[in-house]
């Protein structure tokens, strides 16, 4: 038992305590009227701390047990490499003995978390979610207003011309009826179905392709009514055509026709199912195609914010167990506005802004395809369907901040305040539909991005007060798009980015994409400013999405060993316009596949010639491999080169095992930065791309070995296993059901892109030369050793 001397509890500390208990009764009133009092508190946690507790260890144990900064170097010794582990991983030796010094002993500390009780106006008029903290609605798509009784029109076609009838081509284009709250094209009254979409090309007439084998081509100009509105059974239907009929080849329809809107099922969406949500509104609340109708007391993108109203029993495990501290004054008003609830907490802690719908959930809400910029979509059972849309990786993350331990509702105590601006969907959805207007941006969708970006830094400025306390530094924004916050706007910089593109490279000091409408070269710097792509010192670059793919998990691909390894070098994808349905542009991946396939390409470009060092062991096609898991696994090195910015190749290697081989000169890869890739990895440069296989054979056997085990013990941080299983928790709650996917990922027990994610940001947090001038009075639940880099 801890002293009195070893304690700095105050007399008003204690009556404090000492009132909260007597004030259980009142929580028990308001909160919970119908339960035992004492059943769903905690066992009290004591509000006292230990003297100087920011810099003292909490316990004598671990002030023995560590030693001073300068002694980790023995305690910690590096690898080959000059690596350190920590958790299985090759860190950075600096980083390594830091994490395993300080990070493996860090505390818990008391944290005071503020329940909001803020009203809205007219409770949103049922057409949107009131922020309890702000007192603000967060309307859904096509409302708004202080209460959202407003109801927007969102056409869904541009302004027509009688050259252009219907407007210029947008993804929305409708010529039957449009829904003006989310610009989308049903078939309407007067129809048998009329809640089934026309989505783009269905009501549109082609025009014959202009060569033999050449698609066919959508005419904008002409509708094509009658062949979606037809009843008779010798035209091709859609709007009115059984889908059992359909089935059973008794009617034809029209085959441009599909469903491609989230929420339905069959070809005809004539099955509802889940919509995707995110974290699917936590339970709390009911997903309507992207944005969450939270139950009565429940706030926020994913409804996992309690009010007051809420019942401390329904809490999150982020906010539990809490020990409640009730107003003084609410069993004189009947009243509870706000509530503070004592949590105990690992840093680093994370804020999460609650930003206005339409930087992420709206956009949700009213996409066109429901495969675009999440990671899953749900079938005709409601069983998940993992999607390879590559930017999911931004839903993965965000839903895994939102149910972390490490997330806090107290801005004062926040060490991080992560930015949930959702680019993997604006960018997309860049053509969607009127309202999301490209033409002031010249088509460019990175214009349009940056955009975003900027009103969001305007909107976090305007309502919170924590930007100006660091000039942001301490924010995070992740840019998920092809070459990640290259396109950033000025204003955030500061800020740390999560991108997916870490080009650091003078040589490429402008756009290399080769898609024109990514292309920010042209932004002008009054808007971008003059920052670089990406700084090592204070981003991080995270891998790509990539869905759980059970067989490849259950045949444990990653851990093939050596001998079974038969190619030397491996690579699949598009190598440039030398080679059948090539991208034409000479740009494309900077040149450097199409380099590595005029030197060892092994299959015949266009010319019937292949590369010019072709060996039997070495693999460079453009040709999709039958199983190209398994060819990857069949592979010693594997290439990982750009495409039209990053490219998931780096991804692939490492989850099958194969140690991969990088050429981008001056472009990090996932935690580069953090990790020593010498230690599992092979970086070459451009120009020694004639040589490649030269210093591919030159590795030893032993060096091999080493660097195919580090691959063993770090592919797991490259898969967003954290939000996978909070799905796979999800269904299992609300259908009993543990899918395949699932099993196999209840197996991994290594740190993934989320853990890792969290031990960065705690060495940031006490070694990041860019965050020094952060002035910190906290408690950190770390010994004084650890804090030496913190002022």
């Amino acid at each position: 038992m801890l002293s009195i001397q070893k304690l700095n509890c105050s007399w008003t500390l204690v009556a404090t305590i000492a009132s909260i208990l007597a004030l259980v009764s009142v929580i028990h009133l308001f909160l919970f009227p119908f339960a035992p009092s004492l059943d769903y508190f905690s066992q009290a946690q004591s509000s006292c701390v230990p003297v100087n507790g920011s810099s003292q260890a909490p316990t004598n144990d671990v002030r023995e047990d560590l030693q001073p900064a300068a002694d980790l170097d023995h305690r910690f010794p590096a690898g080959l490499h000059n690596e350190v582990v920590y958790h299985s991983a090759p860190w950075k030796a600096e980083i390594g003995r830091w994490l395993s010094g300080c990070d493996s002993v860090a505390n818990e500390v008391s944290i005071l978390e503020m329940i909001g009780g803020s009203n809205c106006k007219n409770d949103c008029s049922g057409q949107g979610v009131c922020n309890h903290e702000l007192g603000q609605c967060q309307c859904f798509h096509g409302y708004t207003g202080e209460g959202c009784s407003e109801r927007l029109q969102l056409g869904c076609n541009l302004p027509q011309s009688p050259e252009q009838p219907y407007g210029r081509w947008v993804v929305s284009i409708c010529p039957a009826y449009c829904d003006t709250t989310r610009a989308m094209c049903f078939c309407g009254e007067g129809t048998k179905y009329p809640n089934r979409p026309v989505a783009e090309a269905c009501g549109f007439q082609f025009n014959l392709p202009s060569e033999p084998g050449a698609p066919k081509l959508s005419d904008w100009t002409k509708a094509d009514l009658d062949n979606i509105f037809t009843t008779n059974g010798s035209k091709p239907g859609w709007c009115n055509v059984d889908p059992a009929e359909a089935y059973a080849s008794k009617v034809k329809f029209k085959e441009e026709c599909d469903c491609k809107y989230d929420c339905t099922w069959g070809r005809f969406c004539e099955t509802p199912v889940l919509c995707t949500c995110i974290n699917q509104c936590s339970g709390h609340g009911h997903c309507r195609g992207g944005s969450c109708q939270c139950d009565n007391g429940w706030y926020g993108i994913d409804c996992s914010i309690p009010s007051v109203k809420s019942s401390v029993r329904e809490w999150p495990q982020w906010l539990r167990p809490a020990q409640v501290n009730v107003p003084d004054n609410a069993h004189l008003t009947g009243k509870v506005t706000n509530l503070n609830a004592m949590v105990k907490k690992r840093r680093p802690l994370i804020y999460v802004y609650d930003l206005p719908p339409g930087f992420n959930s709206l956009l949700l809400e009213g996409r066109h395809f429901k495969f675009e910029c999440v990671n899953r979509i749900y079938d005709d059972k409601n069983a998940t369907l993992w999607t390879d849309q590559l930017y999911g990786a931004q839903m993965a993350l965000y839903e895994s901040i939102l149910a972390s331990p490490y997330r806090t509702l107290n801005g004062e105590e926040a060490d991080f305040f992560f930015v949930p601006v959702l680019d993997s969907c604006i960018i997309t959805r860049a053509d969607d539909a009127p309202h999301l207007s490209m033409q002031e941006h010249r088509g460019l969708r990175s214009s349009l991005t940056l955009e975003f970006y900027k009103l969001a830094y305007d909107h976090i400025v305007e309502q919170h007060p924590y930007w100006n306390r660091s000039s942001g530094r301490d924010h995070i924004w992740f840019f998920s798009w092809d070459e990640g916050a290259c396109y950033a706007p000025k204003e955030i910089w500061n800020s740390m980015m999560l991108v997916h593109w870490g080009n650091t490279n003078s040589k490429h000091n402008h756009s290399t994409t080769a898609y024109w409408a990514d292309n920010w070269d042209s932004i002008p710097s009054s808007r971008r400013g003059n920052h670089p792509c990406f700084d090592p010192d204070k981003d991080l670059v995270l891998p790509a999405w990539k869905r759980p793919d059970a067989v490849a998990l259950s045949s444990k691909l990653w851990a093939r060993p050596r001998e079974k390894r038969k190619a030397l070098f491996y690579f699949n994808g598009n190598l440039g316009p030398a080679y059948p349905n090539g991208r034409p542009e000479d740009s494309y991946s900077m040149g450097i596949r199409q380099k590595i396939a005029e030197e060892y390409g092994s299959s015949p470009n266009k010319e019937g010639k292949l590369g010019k060092q072709h060996a039997e062991d070495v693999i460079v096609t453009p040709l999709r491999a039958e199983n190209y898991h398994e060819a990857l696994a069949s592979s010693v090195f594997c290439g990982v080169f750009p495409g039209d910015g990053w490219s998931g190749r780096m991804e692939d290697s490492i989850l099958q095992g194969c140690i991969p081989v990088v050429i981008q000169d001056g472009i990090f890869l996932p935690y580069e930065n953090v990790l020593n890739y010498e230690s599992f990895a092979v970086r070459i440069r451009e120009d020694e791309i004639p040589d490649l296989m030269k210093i591919l054979r030159g590795f030893n056997e032993t060096e091999i070995e080493y660097k195919l085990a580090n691959v063993q013990k770090i592919w797991q941080r490259f898969l967003y296993r954290d939000s996978m299983m909070l799905e796979a928790d999800r269904q299992k709650t609300a259908f009993g059901h543990v899918e395949d996917w699932a099993v196999e990922l209840l197996q991994l027990i290594e740190d993934d892109v989320f853990a890792t994610f969290v031990q960065v940001l705690h060495y940031k947090l006490h070694n990041d030369p860019w965050r020094r001038h952060i002035h910190l009075e906290k408690e950190f639940g770390l010994p004084r050793e650890c804090l030496i880099g913190t002022n």
